[in-house]
């Protein structure tokens, strides 16, 4: 909890839980430099994690407790979160065979899509190259072709107007109009 600053929405990677051979889980450190990092936390998620926290009775005077715990207060085991919550989950949510990790990916995409530069998404996900980012996490999004074809048309044909409309099977079909 010490890494999680809730009133400056953020918080630290400092280490990571991963499972020795019998598949206890064993605390170390991140798998690079670039994954040791600090980053800001969406207001929403702040205020999710504080009201977490106050049914669990924690406070900042609990720095060295977990924020998410296995049923007897250690650390999760993977394999047993995802049977038990992650796969019910996806299952209730229409989304069976989503795995955790494609959620690294979902960011990946959703913040190259709203334009964050990539060097902070890479910083954001603790990629030590920002080509890991774009070449093997951020996913092409649906549309996105034809916006930056419209894109680049305003900036070639700044006089013509692009505005569309949806035709029977739900595809855009452009309506260029002269502009004075």
């Amino acid at each position: 909890m010490g890494r999680l600053d809730l009133l400056g929405r953020s918080m630290t990677v400092a280490e990571t839980v991963t499972r020795d051979s019998r598949g206890s889980p064993v605390f170390g450190p991140p798998k690079s430099e670039a994954s040791r990092r600090t980053i800001a936390v969406p207001l929403a998620v702040v205020t999710e994690l504080a009201e977490h926290l106050k049914r669990r009775g924690l406070t900042a005077a609990n720095a060295d407790e977990l924020v998410f715990t296995a049923p007897d207060g250690g650390p999760i085991a993977y394999s047993n979160w995802r049977s038990r919550v992650w796969v019910p989950a996806c299952a209730a949510a229409g989304l069976e065979g989503l795995g955790f990790h494609d959620l690294r990916r979902l960011s990946a995409t959703l913040l190259v899509h709203d334009g964050v530069d990539p060097k902070t998404a890479q910083s954001r996900l603790g990629h030590s190259d920002v080509r890991l980012t774009l070449g093997l996490y951020a996913q092409i999004v649906a549309g996105a072709d034809r916006a930056a074809a419209d894109h680049l048309g305003d900036h070639f044909f700044p006089k013509l107007a692009h505005d569309s409309r949806t035709t029977a099977d739900g595809s855009a079909e452009p309506k260029l109009n002269q502009v004075d």
